[in-house]
């Protein structure tokens, strides 16, 4: 085998002295309060039957798609769930992609343009960062979920404006993945609406848990003719894999020509589209309903007995199911998350440089099958820990 160029190796003994190498977590059995699946849908047995039922009916026995979905690997199921996204999600048009992170390199690499301005929350996700670095317009940062700063980019940006020459977009997300906080999406509209920027919203985090059916926060406070696109992803509350961009024909029709990561990669494989069919049918259920009102209950007790144990300073203020816990240093937290996975509870820590130097944390994951009494004792174990550090 070839052996790693040393400048390739530096960089990683690097990471080892810093406390910052990632490696593949071992499997850790315990209570989950780390995974996305905040409705229990990845392990539900109704849509795992659902999805099989789906492919059967329509005698459907492919392993796999065959090819792009320009070429071979465009089957009838993909015309279903875009119908179905469509109309749920009350947009023009949807298009899916393989992934969250290939749906945001396609979206952001091809649509803005030379010339062109993208303004993005400091804090947005890294396959957005990663879409921007392959745009050829220039791109600023904004501070997180801040107006007035925004508004400053947007005047200079305007600044030698030529009409028809240059376009701005601005991006966010309806619930940050590392914070569990979401920006003002009303004013943030509203701006867009007045200085005539695009408007684009990463719904990740949103989708299974706010609006009617779970159809996000978007959707909940009825933006969605206000939004240029949507970026939708089904491997969190969904419980199962691929995304989806909605926004108008043209865009879509703009896409299929010019996303590269859409138009150079295989299909989906028909399981994965039937089971994002049985999934949304779950979701918009009276089941799904319930699920989704029992995560809400369990927000909200997690918020209260932050509140009694005396500890919610820690903590970024978040009505989301995320909940992170600001621990300084990787040692530390690594510590802490330790401490808990040792009283039988899956939370894992959050190092640098996946976020910033000082801002290492325990993300909190809840979910709708999260019981009452396992909320209350791994916050008391938690509170436990922080004193002694």
């Amino acid at each position: 085998m070839g052996e790693l160029p040393e400048k390739l190796y530096k960089r990683l003994v690097e990471r080892e002295e810093r406390n910052t190498l990632r490696t593949l977590p071992k499997d850790i059995h315990g209570i989950d309060f780390s995974s996305n699946d905040y409705l229990g849908i990845a392990n539900n047995h109704i849509v795992f039957k659902k999805a099989i039922n789906i492919l059967s009916e329509k005698e459907i026995v492919n392993n796999g798609a065959t090819g792009s979905r320009l070429l071979t690997g465009n089957g009838i199921l993909f015309d279903e769930v875009e119908k179905l996204l469509r109309e749920l999600h009350k947009a023009d048009s949807a298009l899916i992609f393989n992934s969250g992170y290939d749906a945001n390199i396609g979206l952001f690499s091809s649509v803005p343009q030379r010339d062109d301005i993208i303004l993005y929350d400091e804090f947005i996700h890294a396959s957005i960062r990663d879409g921007i670095k392959m745009s050829n317009a220039r791109n600023y940062k904004f501070k997180h979920n801040d107006l007035k700063d925004l508004l400053a980019h947007i005047l200079r940006g305007q600044e030698n404006f030529t009409k028809n020459s240059r376009e701005i977009y601005i991006v966010t997300e309806s619930v940050f993945s590392m914070d569990g906080d979401s920006p003002d999406l009303k004013a943030l509209s509203g701006l867009c609406k007045k200085f005539k920027c695009h408007l684009i919203v990463d719904e990740a985090h949103a989708i299974g848990l706010f609006g009617l059916n779970g159809c996000g926060r978007v959707q909940e406070l009825d933006l969605q003719e206000d939004i240029f696109a949507r970026i939708i992803t089904f491997g969190k509350a969904l419980g199962c894999h691929g995304a989806a961009i909605l926004g108008s024909a043209d865009l879509n029709k703009y896409l299929i020509n010019f996303a590269r990561s859409f138009i150079y990669t295989t299909g989906l494989p028909p399981h994965t589209v039937a089971t994002i069919i049985a999934a949304y049918q779950f979701m918009t259920s009276p089941q799904g309903l319930k699920e989704r009102e029992l995560l809400h209950e369990n927000i909200a007790l997690f918020n209260q007995e932050k509140e009694r144990l005396g500890i919610s300073s820690f903590f970024i203020p978040s009505s989301s199911a995320i909940h992170s816990c600001i621990i300084k240093g990787n040692n530390e937290v690594k510590q802490i998350a330790q401490i808990i996975q040792n009283k039988s509870f899956d939370v894992r820590p959050i190092l640098s440089p996946s976020v910033p130097k000082g801002e290492e944390r325990l993300r909190f994951c809840l979910h709708s099958f999260n019981s009452k009494e396992d909320i209350c004792i791994i916050l008391q174990h938690l509170a436990l820990a922080i004193k002694k550090i």
